[in-house]
């Protein structure tokens, strides 16, 4: 009998089972709902964060945290999936038109493939058809980071060797590329730039990892834990080469274990589609993949 053969190696995850939120400070919790409720069509989360000091936007299984007190810029972009690109290229030209958001650093465009949008802040943001990133119908596939030159190869191993997490090393005309797997259908990219970078203003990614103790272990013992949160949950912010301990890149990683309260939390996400001419009964919430 002919026996089919499989690439076991296309399923493998490694230690970081998921990226669950990306953190930014915004000045102004009415903008940051116009441009991610209101433009991009994402949800506010009806449960915690619900006061006008913080709210969390979930898209799917992942949320955007924006505390409302100052402004952090990520250097580079957040990449995003959803069912209706179409839909989100109206809502943000409606949004433009309204004047809103006039003013302030928000863009809308549409790209070879996908969308281009800034937040009223400077973060950047690239809109893609569900289909593009695996089964993932709405949330965020990845996180690029801008980085300096020659450091891709150190950050890639950085997170093979201490967070045991897989990684591709490319070259594009600029230089390296690192992909860090981070989950299904998710990834850390990190891009060699020659372009000028700004320093490192506290932003931060929450991530959940199967082995808790092992990278914590290597952290700790080169001094490099930023904040023992809690039994399930501590922080760190630079990225070195292993074997050097040279810091590569700054970017506060909040560690998670599986035990973490949070952890396989479901995510409540509304259909924008939805409107008041054009209300489908039952067609309120969103189902994800």
């Amino acid at each position: 009998m002919d026996e089919k053969m499989y690439d076991r190696t296309s399923d493998d995850m490694g230690n970081i089972v998921g990226m669950e939120h990306v953190n930014f400070l915004v000045p102004n919790q009415q903008m940051a709902t116009d441009f991610y409720a209101g433009g991009l069509g994402f949800t506010r989360d009806p449960y915690m964060m619900v006061d006008t000091d913080n709210m969390w936007i979930n898209v799917g299984q992942q949320q955007f945290h924006l505390p409302t007190r100052g402004t952090q810029v990520l250097r580079g972009h957040v990449g995003l999936v959803v069912p209706d690109l179409e839909g989100v290229k109206q809502r943000l030209t409606t949004l433009r038109e309204s004047g809103k958001l006039q003013d302030t650093s928000f863009t809308c465009s549409a790209d070879n493939g996908y969308v281009s949008a800034t937040c009223p802040w400077g973060n950047q943001f690239r809109i893609y058809q569900a289909g593009t990133y695996g089964n993932m119908s709405l949330g965020i596939p990845y996180v690029e980071f801008d980085v300096e030159p020659g450091t891709a190869a150190g950050i890639g191993q950085f997170y093979m060797q201490v967070m045991k997490a897989p990684y591709t090393l490319t070259q594009d005309i600029n230089g390296g590329v690192a992909r860090v797997r981070v989950g299904r259908d998710q990834e850390l990219v990190f891009r060699e730039t020659s372009a000028p970078l700004p320093d490192y203003d506290g932003h931060h990614i929450a991530v959940y990892v199967a082995n808790f103790s092992g990278p914590h272990k290597f952290l700790c013992e080169r001094g490099l834990i930023t904040q023992e949160s809690d039994q399930h949950q501590y922080r760190f912010e630079d990225i070195v080469h292993p074997e050097t301990g040279k810091v590569l890149f700054k970017i506060e990683h909040e560690v998670r274990s599986l035990f973490h309260p949070m952890y396989g939390r479901e995510m409540v996400n509304r259909n924008p589609s939805q409107n008041l001419r054009a209300y489908s009964r039952g067609g309120d919430v969103l189902v994800v993949a």
